[in-house]
């Protein structure tokens, strides 16, 4: 008898192989690795080529928000919105004396267990709550000068094992913004439900003073949801802009709303992948936004009235915020649009000068640092790195060059600091030492994730992106870590604020502070 042909198994069918791999690429793989008329090193590329079809369908579904990895605010909110009923009761209860015009609004404790934790002895044993902080320092993202530095007074560098002295903890509404301070005050912006927030809190208690709601819910599947720009504090005024574009002039006393417009809407601008998280600039008598419009992606306000002053190019937004700075002798609004580096006339919006800085997506976030009187940082990531731009002015007009450039400091969506001619920054995630003069790396280590970075008394505050506080020295010669605390729970990508000895950090859920001034 001839021998007959075996029928083949039903999953060693090429069509069934192939849906597998597409539909369930594990099954794919695990079925191709039972067939036998297949050689091992096809198996192994083709194994490759489907664990690569895996991680490509993951990314889509993640960027494309069908797959939403959040957690469900609902019961966060729920738990905020019962803390701050309690706060507001205890405050009935020990009323506040009534401000003067010209005090900032008293400090009154949460509860009678913090207003004796925040209360300092006096010499005859009576406690009395500790002074209040008058100067207005801290009034814009990342310090007055958006550099990241803290030099008001200097900080403790021997921190208790512990960690620094907490004054209080509490929830907080989502979003990625910071915290501006003035008066006593601390300001910034939270997603409360479907409501962008500006609110106000006392910093030596974290009692809540006012809030200002209005209706916008952005949400955006790989980030998380919540507005991302940092308010501005000025003479008085908190400009808040939300993730939508919404644009309101607040009183900081009362959170009234003095002026308010969408910028998107007013500049003929589409909104960006991760929302408007440029921080608002106040310059002279003008606001200055970046809506990344064709009618205007750099617009100035009148600060007071909300009328438009000017509005000038046409490129696309970026992330980093603008800041006012001096470069070869001239004052100026330096920016980082979607294409490149461009230097501003805050006056009436003259170009003075550009260098072209082609990133990702057109995505720069990092802040930009002026190194010394013609020289100026950049940095971005999503592998494109930094470069070091020299600004002159010449007689044919303003001139940028680069001195340098190269993947040694890759800032995502975090800033860098300078101290002493070294550049020190997160380089996708790695904390990392540059020469600013010539970009030569100097060290790299220190593994803080997405975190933030901060300079103060010679050494460098991070926060990691799992919430913990961390201290180091900042020195060309190595990386030193000398304390490290947990600060807060949760994601924690918001940029810490200092101000008075006082160091306030936050993320999506949580808000703390803690007195990191030197005894």
């Amino acid at each position: 008898m001839g021998s007959e042909t075996q029928p083949r198994k039903w999953y060693r069918s090429p069509a069934v192989l192939t849906a597998a791999a597409l539909l369930l690429p594990p099954v794919g793989v695990f079925l191709l690795w039972l067939r036998r008329d297949i050689d091992t090193r096809k198996k192994i590329f083709s194994s490759l080529a489907i664990l690569a079809w895996l991680t490509a369908s993951i990314d889509v579904l993640f960027f494309s928000g069908l797959f939403d990895p959040k957690p469900n605010f609902e019961a966060h909110y729920d738990q905020l919105e019962k803390q701050r009923a309690a706060q507001h009761e205890e405050v009935a209860a020990y009323p506040p004396s009534a401000p003067s015009n010209s005090d900032p609004p008293p400090a009154t404790a949460s509860s009678a267990e913090e207003r004796n934790a925040n209360s300092s002895s006096s010499s005859d044993g009576e406690k009395t709550a500790p002074p209040a902080h008058q100067a207005n320092y801290w009034t814009s993202f990342r310090g007055r000068n958006r550099d990241g530095r803290y030099d008001e007074s200097s900080v403790l560098t021997q921190w208790p094992s512990s960690g620094l002295p907490m004054l209080w903890k509490q929830p907080i509404g989502g979003g990625y913004a910071s915290f501006v301070v003035a008066g006593g005050v601390a300001f910034t912006i939270e997603q409360r439900r479907d409501q962008e927030v500006a609110a106000a809190y006392d910093v030596r208690t974290g009692r809540e003073l006012w809030t200002t709601g209005w209706p916008a819910a952005f949400s955006e599947s790989m980030g998380g949801d919540g507005p991302r720009a940092t308010p501005t504090w000025d003479s008085g005024r908190v400009y808040a802009l939300g993730a939508v574009g919404d644009f309101r002039c607040l009183d900081a006393k009362t959170g009234k709303v003095l002026w308010s417009k969408n910028i998107l809407k007013d500049n003929g601008a589409s909104n960006l992948q991760w929302g408007m998280a440029a921080s608002p600039l106040v310059v002279d008598e003008k606001v200055i936004v970046l809506p990344g419009g064709s009618s205007g992606s750099i617009v100035a306000y009148n600060k007071v009235t909300g009328t438009p002053v000017w509005k000038v190019l046409k490129d696309q937004a970026a992330y980093s915020s603008p800041a006012l700075v001096t470069l070869a002798g001239r004052r100026q609004v330096l920016v980082m649009t979607g294409s490149r580096a461009v230097g501003i006339n805050p006056s009436d919006g003259e170009l003075l000068w550009e260098y072209p800085w082609s990133t990702y997506q057109g995505i720069s976030a990092a802040q930009p640092i002026v190194v010394d009187h013609n020289h100026v940082f950049i940095s971005a990531g999503y592998g494109k790195g930094a470069a070091l731009l020299e600004v002159n002015d010449t007689s044919d007009g303003m001139m940028a060059r680069a001195v340098w450039e190269n993947n040694s400091m890759k800032n995502k969506f975090n800033s860098s600091v300078l101290h002493e001619g070294f550049i020190y920054g997160l380089d996708e995630g790695i904390l990392t030492c540059i020469d600013a003069s010539t970009g030569e790396r100097k060290w790299k280590g220190g593994r803080y994730g997405y975190g933030q970075v901060m300079l103060a008394s010679g050494h460098l505050i991070i926060t990691s992106d799992d919430g913990d506080v961390v201290l180091v020295k900042a020195t060309p010669s190595g990386h030193n870590e000398f304390a490290r605390f947990h600060a807060v729970e949760g994601k924690t990508w918001n940029c810490p604020a200092i101000s008075g000895g006082l160091l306030l950090v936050r993320n999506q859920t949580e808000m703390a502070c803690f007195d990191i001034a030197a005894k």
